[in-house]
């Protein structure tokens, strides 16, 4: 990759991307409508595709006959900490934005991220996401699509949309790259940065849209073993445990409330067997804390109350996945979080 020749941009966008050819395109035909002047910014993509349909597009795509656009290429492997790591080291401005392959900006962005970043050029500038609005659809019609959400400042500082100054990066090192996945290391070196003294901020005006991916629960329950790696965050960071449920030892309010569900659902279904109304009871009864931390919110009416109780059966299954990978993560890093 070269490094771009002329003047040095004010603010370096950084994609790491991973098989997604056609997500990368939209996020690229929506860089190219940025209102900055393309003299002020570029972007540096990463990435370990395995068909060659990313690197032609990277090859390809107008912003790279512009020189907005450079790019890495690595063999399939690499984790996204690898990958933005080398994106945020081969990028030219002092300021990075970072966002994934799977968000599509409005028009705005990038100008709106340079304009927080010069009214606050010490701090970490964490953006406001949101599902994308044209892809609402996929989430109502799909229960376990995934997407993604940030009201900012949330203690996680998601890598989707936050900007860091590129001497933040330098003092901290980057990402840390023995985490394997993306599970945590963005929150990791955040914490790290705070420790050093560098301030943390919402700047809400700095939005992307984050895409809504269809999937199935099985397909679900895989993706979440990368949570895997939450504890070590909360074992190098211990404060992260304050305001956690559970005191301190649970990841979510559901998975705190999970134990006890997995109890009643195991003596409803006993209580079934033996026809044994009264134990049934109490089974239901262990249940509902669990349902009512978990069940996903559709609106007060009968339809959308019945659409929410209809997912709870997919959303136990998630749960257990989740937990099971967080008590396995617990054991490997040798300390409590579920």
């Amino acid at each position: 990759m070269s490094d771009g020749g002329g003047a040095v941009p004010a603010i370096s966008v950084v994609v790491p991307s991973h098989d997604r050819p056609l997500r990368l395109r939209w996020l690229l035909n929506a860089l190219q409508e940025q209102t900055l002047d393309p003299a002020q910014w570029e972007v540096v993509v990463a990435h370990d595709s395995s068909g060659p349909e990313t690197e032609e597009l990277l090859r390809t795509h107008p912003l790279a006959a512009a020189g907005v656009l450079r790019h890495l290429t690595f063999d399939p492997g690499p984790g996204p900490a690898v990958k933005r790591n080398a994106g945020w080291r081969a990028a030219r401005a002092p300021r990075i934005l970072f966002t994934d392959d799977d968000c599509r900006p409005p028009r705005d962005w990038v100008a709106n991220g340079l304009a927080a970043a010069l009214a606050r050029p010490d701090a970490i500038l964490q953006g406001r996401t949101t599902i994308d609005p044209d892809e609402l659809a996929v989430r109502q019609r799909v229960p376990h699509a995934r997407s993604q959400e940030v009201d900012p400042p949330v203690p996680w500082a998601q890598t989707c949309n936050i900007l860091y100054p590129r001497a933040v990066l330098e003092a901290t090192g980057g990402f840390d790259e023995s985490l394997p996945l993306a599970a945590g290391e963005d929150t990791d070196l955040a914490l790290r940065a705070r420790a050093l003294g560098a301030p943390y901020e919402a700047a809400p005006d700095v939005l992307t849209f984050h895409c809504v991916e269809p999937a199935t629960l099985l397909a679900r329950m895989r993706e979440v073993q990368r949570w895997e790696h939450l504890p070590f965050v909360v074992r190098a960071h211990p404060e992260v445990r304050d305001g956690l449920p559970g005191f301190g030892t649970c990841w979510k309010p559901a998975h705190a409330r999970l134990p006890a569900a997995a109890a009643g659902v195991t003596l409803a279904a006993t209580a079934l067997a033996r026809r044994r109304p009264g134990l049934l009871g109490a089974g239901v009864a262990a249940v509902v804390p669990w349902a009512l931390a978990a069940a996903p919110r559709y609106g007060r009416d009968p339809r959308g109350v019945a659409r929410s109780v209809s997912e709870l059966p997919g959303r136990f299954a998630l749960d257990v996945a989740e937990f099971t990978a967080l008590a396995r993560g617990s054991v490997r890093y040798r300390t409590l979080l579920l």
